[in-house]
């Protein structure tokens, strides 16, 4: 059984203005997008700036994401590393603050083989006793998680059940539902190819379009679960100028930028990540004002 069906939001971590985490616009977040429909909350991953977090950070934001949602949609959290260790000890953590499913990226710079990712995530998955989604995003990894690879995995490992695939590559896509014949749950990481994913047997999106387009994003899959195909596909094809607009710059450089322009406060980024720049934020305000997202609180 799939962890959710759906539109899961990649939640951004709100930030006061000397860069500690603000937990109470969190709240406020996590209250509209459950009241917007989103069908799941995936903590402390790229888009909540999980990288530039403590550990100490990591696991409170997880553990009071845990306490807000209260069990009224699933909570993934993000407990990846480059170091297994590490990946397993936030595991670990996740697990204990009640965490519904795991959400663990491969790692990154040091660039694991194939064998490599392999025994990373059987060694993590065997360590805790919840449903793991595999993170495949080459571009900030650098590295690929191969079909096989993915294959491989979750047939032999009973709580590795998902892929997040962010690769872009829809062949790829295809050959990970044909290799792993039904044993796999696909989401697309990718805001722009959510219908081509749905439509290979994928099922939803981890989104960053949900953070402003809660019930759209929602209603896409939906849609297109319920036979209604041409609107489904109708919607993705609306929201695609604003989706370039969100990847403007680095995420979440601008998401977090179209929220604080819709009426939350959200703060700033952690560096490395700095303000979007002028021009891309005319253009992200220009995007948000013509699907008429002005004010969302």
């Amino acid at each position: 059984m799939a962890i959710f069906t759906g539109a899961g939001v990649a939640l951004i971590t709100p930030m006061n203005e000397d860069g500690s985490l603000n937990y109470t616009e969190m709240e406020r977040l996590l209250e509209f997008q459950i009241a917007n429909k989103t069908d799941a909350i995936i903590i402390c991953g790229t888009t909540g700036e999980a990288s530039t977090m403590t550990h100490e950070e990591h696991i409170e934001t997880i553990k009071e994401c845990v306490r807000i949602v209260n069990k009224r949609i699933p909570v993934i959290a993000g407990t990846g590393s480059n170091c297994t260790e590490t990946a397993v000890y936030l595991s670990k953590e996740a697990y204990k603050a009640g965490a519904d499913g795991l959400l663990v990226v491969s790692p990154y710079y040091n660039k694991a083989t194939q064998n490599g990712l392999k025994q990373h995530f059987t060694t993590i998955a065997k360590e805790v006793d919840l449903p793991m989604v595999l993170y495949n995003i080459q571009g900030r990894t650098g590295v690929n998680i191969q079909p096989a690879t993915i294959a491989s995995l979750v047939k032999d490992v009973d709580n590795i059940v998902a892929v997040k695939e962010a690769s872009g590559n829809i062949s790829q896509v295809a050959e990970i539902i044909s290799r792993c014949d039904g044993e796999v749950d696909v989401y697309s990481g990718n805001d722009d190819q959510i219908i081509p994913i749905t439509s290979l047997g994928g099922k939803g999106v981890i989104s960053v379009l949900s953070h402003v387009a809660p019930k759209d994003t929602h209603d896409m899959v939906q849609l297109y679960m319920e036979g209604k195909v041409d609107e489904a596909a109708k919607l993705q094809i609306k929201y695609i100028p604003l989706i370039k607009a969100l990847f403007s710059e680095v995420n979440p450089i601008p998401v977090k930028a179209a929220l604080n322009m819709c009426g939350f406060n959200v703060g700033g980024l952690r560096l490395p990540l700095t303000t979007m720049e002028e021009a891309n934020q005319a253009v992200l305000k220009k995007e948000l004002e013509t699907m008429g997202i002005t004010k969302l609180v």
